[in-house]
């Protein structure tokens, strides 16, 4: 599942996969699609990095031994990987935003992470109107 929300709000930098630390029931409902990762964003405390706001829907079959769907998830980066990460969010203006949750070719839940910087509300429009000028181009050129 992507965030399709983070590349409309935020110019990306950089970008880095993390394993996530889930229970079993949230492999099981994320593997349905049952994950949504608006709003969310990743925060460094005590040298571990975390996902903060990230929903997996809780799964049905497990009945009571179900998991917190908001509950915050430990992100698995190596420590070289967060010193570098930190030393870019001392700057002014840079926060951890996840682009999407995917499953590996090993089977293993990954968590793409962008090190991004707000856009400005002229950067947005900019977008927009550059693409909508494209979709014109494009219907122009079908019909001639």
């Amino acid at each position: 599942m992507r965030n399709k929300r983070a590349w409309f709000d935020y110019e990306i930098l950089e970008k880095v996969e993390a394993g996530i630390e889930l229970l079993g029931s949230e492999v099981r409902s994320l593997r349905l699609g049952g994950g949504d990762l608006a709003g969310a964003f990743a925060r460094i405390q005590d040298n571990e990095c975390w996902l903060v706001g990230c929903k997996i829907a809780p799964y049905e079959q497990a009945g009571e031994r179900n998991h917190q769907p908001l509950r915050r998830r430990k992100l698995l980066l190596h420590k070289r990987q967060i010193r570098k990460i930190e030393s870019m969010l001392s700057q002014k203006g840079f926060t951890i935003v996840p682009l999407s949750i995917y499953f590996s070719e090993k089977g293993l839940a990954k968590v793409e992470i962008g090190i991004a910087r707000g856009k400005k509300k002229y950067d947005k429009r900019e977008k927009i109107t550059a693409k909508q000028q494209r979709k014109e181009m494009t219907k122009i050129k079908k019909y001639k």
